[in-house]
């Protein structure tokens, strides 16, 4: 363990290889007291025992309450603030139970069409650009706006509301500064607020209008609750599949032998997409937690209130989980993952995230016969934070091919 605050391991060098500081850290131990880039001390855990034990683990609360002095960072809200991530046991229980009924597996798979439908809009405006300019991006034509349709239609955003959404949730995921944030977050409350009063007036099929009805009828759900819950889904559902999306197709054109296997066995598509989560993980760390009472953990006793992170990143890349873990290897025998959570707080858009990443990449190889990067790879510009990493553009070619078919091309 170090001393109080006093490593600061997300620095420069972070920025270049954020995995080569993990692995530093995790040959050291496995808890750390370090300082984020803002000074505020938290305890670092790296190992993929002690990760996966916490996560689980109830004394390590969400609740900003249990914070000792209070929360540092940045804070939302209170319309915002009172959802899954926010809220002790009793009240977690209460809000997964009315949100779940949005993403049961029969319901997820009802949405097969729609989002097979949403990929092959986009994948048709991305080789559009492909055909005319010789080269795409595939964040801003493909990856970014896909997730945020999908999200959109799950609370019901209307069509001509879309640009204007989309262009807070960039602001909201990549801010230029803290006051720019703030007003992104001031914008998107607004719009939400304003998208549950269009609900309730005229509801719909929407996973929103099912909330405002839990809320109007039962009374299961406060004002600020149910705004609440919408933004989380908007955020949770939005964020991470831009970034699978955009981070795993990287991952793919970067290792040949790989891309290969896939185009020669398509099925192997749903393998592969796991082990994207374990390899390419965009949430770097899990979100902050805080000890209702000292807890023990790698060794290391955390007093209650203090910050702690959970570092996906690090436990996916750890040798004692898994067999040459920087390896990005589609026929892992081990693929399990914390990409999307574990215990209480697993992720409830699981099926949905699973569905989109997989029908997006299909899309990609099978429409762009011989994609590849555009530009080299160490040209590429990356947004890394102790929270996440996140390509900012993807630039790509190759030649086109009809939208039909399903296979995998070789």
């Amino acid at each position: 363990m170090t001393g109080a605050g006093s490593v600061q391991p997300f620095g420069a060098g972070f920025q270049e290889d954020p995995y080569g500081v993990y692995a530093r850290l995790r040959a050291e131990g496995s808890v750390h007291r370090v300082a984020l880039p803002d000074g505020a001390p938290v305890w670092l855990v790296t190992h993929e025992a002690d990760v996966r034990a916490g996560l689980a683990d109830a004394r390590f609360s969400v609740d900003k309450r249990h914070a000792r002095g209070g929360f540092q960072g940045f804070s939302l809200p209170p319309a915002l603030d009172a959802n899954l991530l926010n809220v002790g046991p009793e009240d977690h229980l209460r809000l997964r139970r009315l949100v779940a009924q949005g993403f049961t597996p029969r319901h997820v798979e009802g949405m097969r069409a729609a989002v097979r439908a949403a990929v092959d809009t986009f994948a048709d405006r991305l080789v559009a650009r492909v055909e005319s300019d010789g080269v795409a991006d595939v964040v801003a034509e493909f990856a970014g706006p896909l997730p945020l349709k999908v999200i959109g239609d799950l609370l019901g955003v209307p069509q001509e509301a879309y640009g204007r959404f989309a262009g807070w949730i960039a602001t909201m995921l990549v801010p230029g500064s803290r006051e720019e944030l703030a007003g992104a977050v001031r914008e998107v409350h607004r719009f939400l607020v304003e998208l549950v009063a269009a609900r309730r007036a005229a509801p719909g099929e929407d996973v929103l209008s099912g909330l405002v009805a839990a809320r109007d009828a039962g009374d299961r759900l406060s004002e600020d609750e149910l705004v609440s819950l919408a933004f989380l889904i908007l955020m949770a559902g939005s964020e991470t599949v831009q970034h699978l999306i955009s981070g795993g197709l990287f991952t793919l054109l970067t290792h040949e032998e790989e891309l290969e296997a896939l185009r020669e066995r398509p099925g192997l598509l749903p393998e592969a997409v796991e082990e994207l989560f374990r390899y390419a993980v965009p949430n770097h760390s899990a979100i902050r937690r805080f000890p209702t009472e000292p807890v023990e953990i790698g060794g290391v006793r955390i007093p209650a209130g203090d910050t702690v992170l959970f570092s996906l990143a690090s436990a996916h890349r750890d040798p004692a989980r898994y067999p040459e873990p920087d390896r990005f290897d589609i026929g892992r025998a081990d693929k399990a993952h914390l990409a999307l959570g574990h215990g209480v707080h697993y992720c409830l858009g699981a099926p949905l995230a699973r569905m989109q990443v997989t029908l997006a990449l299909e899309a990609l190889l099978r429409r762009l016969p011989g994609l590849r990067l555009a530009v080299p790879a160490d040209e590429l510009r990356w947004s890394t934070t102790f929270r996440f990493r996140a390509l900012r553009a993807l630039p790509v070619r190759g030649a086109v091919t009809p939208p039909s078919g399903c296979a995998v091309p070789r």
